[in-house]
C-alpha cells in the first residue's frame, strides 16, 4: 500500500465537495477523502481538491469500470502522482448491471480493465478495487491494494478480512447520522439506503449473505437500517465505526448524512463531533 489513508476517512459524492471542504475536512484530522459519484476518467476532481490541501489523501470510491477507459483514467493518474506522489489512490469498480445496458461478464470485466491499468504503469499498491463477494474479495488482494466495499456491516467486514488475509487494504464505507432520535435517523438514513441500493442485485446479494432476509431488503426494515446507518451520539457513531477496525479492516471511512442531503451547518457540526471522539481534533 503505497498511499497512507489514516484509520478514518469521509466519503462524499462528486457534486458534495469543494475544495474549501477538503481543507476543512483536513483540519479536523481526517486521513481521506472518498469521492463517490463515479468520478470521470480526467480525474479534474481529485486533482483540485489535491491541491488545495497538504496532507490528506484523496481516493476514488469509485471510477465506474465501464465509464471511464482505462487509458485515460491511467494517463490522469500518472498526472497526479507526478504533481502529488503518495496522496491518490485510485478506487475502481464495475458498478451494477441495473446501470449498464450492455452488462457483460462482471469478473471478467474487471480482470480486463486491470490488466488495461497494469499495461499502462497504473502501480498495483496504488489502486483498491470496490469489492463485495469472496470471488472479486480474492481479485482485490492479489491484483490491486485491496479492497473498498460499500455499503456493508462489521460481520461483512469480518468475512472479507478472513478472505484476504493478512497484508491488503480492507477499507469499507458506512453512512452515519449524528442523533440521539432513532426515528429521525431512519427518516435520513432509510431513502439513502432504500434507493438505489435496496432494489440493486449485487448489494441484494451481499447483504443476504450477510444475514439479512428478503422481507428485510423488500421493507427496508428498521432492522437493516439501523444496521446500514449507524446512529446516535458521537460516541455511539464513533464505536460503531471502530467495530470495522476490530473486525479487521485498517480504514474505515464514514459517510454523514443529513436532513438537507448537503454539507450544511448540520453536517459540519457532525463532521467535527465525529473528529473529536475518533481522537483526530484538538478543537
Amino acid at each position: 500500500m503505497s498511499v497512507d489513508l489514516g484509520r478514518y476517512g469521509i466519503w462524499l459524492r462528486r457534486d458534495q465537495l469543494t475544495p474549501g471542504l477538503a481543507t476543512e475536512i483536513e483540519a479536523l484530522g481526517y486521513g481521506a477523502i472518498w469521492i463517490g459519484g463515479s468520478p470521470p476518467a480526467d480525474l479534474a476532481l481529485p486533482e483540485e481538491l489535491l491541491a488545495a490541501t497538504t496532507r490528506i489523501a484523496i481516493a476514488t470510491g469509485i471510477v465506474n469500470i465501464w465509464q471511464a477507459p482505462a487509458p485515460e483514467v491511467a494517463e490522469s493518474y500518472h498526472r497526479i502522482e507526478k504533481a502529488y506522489p503518495g496522496r491518490f489512490l485510485l478506487g475502481v469498480g464495475i458498478g451494477h448491471p441495473e446501470a449498464v445496458r450492455e452488462y457483460r461478464s462482471p469478473y471478467e470485466t474487471i480482470v480486463g480493465y486491470l490488466d488495461e491499468l497494469d499495461a499502462a504503469g497504473v502501480p498495483v499498491e496504488a489502486r483498491a478495487l470496490a469489492a463485495l463477494g469472496p470471488k472479486v474479495l480474492r481479485l482485490s488482494g492479489e491484483r490491486t491494494a485491496g479492497a473498498a466495499p460499500y455499503l456493508t456491516t462489521p460481520r461483512h467486514t469480518a468475512e472479507a478480512r478472513e478472505i484476504l488475509g493478512d497484508g491488503p487494504l480492507l477499507a469499507p464505507e458506512h453512512k452515519v447520522v449524528l442523533s440521539t432520535d432513532p426515528e429521525y435517523a431512519r427518516t435520513v438514513g432509510r431513502p439513502k439506503v432504500r434507493d438505489p441500493y435496496l432494489r440493486l442485485s449485487n448489494y441484494r446479494r451481499n447483504l443476504l449473505r450477510t444475514g439479512f432476509t428478503k422481507e428485510d431488503l423488500d421493507t427496508a426494515s428498521d432492522r437493516t437500517i439501523d444496521a446500514l446507518v449507524l446512529h446516535g451520539d458521537a460516541a455511539a457513531v464513533a464505536a460503531g465505526l471502530n467495530a470495522h477496525l476490530e473486525a479487521g479492516a485498517d480504514h474505515i471511512c464514514a459517510q454523514i448524512l443529513t436532513a438537507s442531503g448537503t454539507p450544511d451547518d448540520e453536517y459540519r457540526a457532525a463532521l467535527r463531533a465525529l473528529a473529536t471522539e475518533l481522537g483526530l481534533s484538538r478543537a
